[in-house]
């Protein structure tokens, strides 16, 4: 009213940070675990379940990543999934990251070049 004594207050959910989203998936894909499937039989008939491949490590949770078949090889050209592998894409030689040479020439080793060009520039 006209004595101010009235407030509106307005909830609503937002998004979490992008980068913080993206870190929280990196970790669970870093810690999957990988499960094996298993078929028994039962009385109403064949039945498949996950199990842990691993009995060392601690049983996933249901809030952990868990996967049964390996991730195809991004290094080797594959026409069935489309992959054109990674052999000779240009790295970046001092990032450490997923553009830095180790991992996108997926350890078979990196060539350097220089190169000088001399080029009209039709200056003004």
């Amino acid at each position: 009213g006209l004595s101010g004594s009235c407030e509106v207050k307005t909830c609503w959910w937002a998004q979490p940070d992008f980068r913080a989203i993206g870190d929280f998936l990196k970790d669970k894909y870093d810690s999957a675990s990988e499960m094996v499937v298993e078929k028994h039989r039962e009385s109403r008939g064949w039945v498949e379940t996950l199990r842990a491949k691993y009995a060392l490590f601690k049983p996933p949770t249901e809030r952990d990543l868990v996967y049964y078949e390996n991730s195809p090889n991004f290094c080797e050209p594959n026409p069935e999934t489309g992959s054109f592998g990674t052999r000779d894409r240009t790295c970046n030689i001092t990032s450490h990251g997923i553009d830095g040479c180790d991992l996108l020439c997926c350890g078979r080793g990196h060539n350097t070049r220089t190169e000088k060009r001399k080029e009209k520039c039709h200056c003004v």
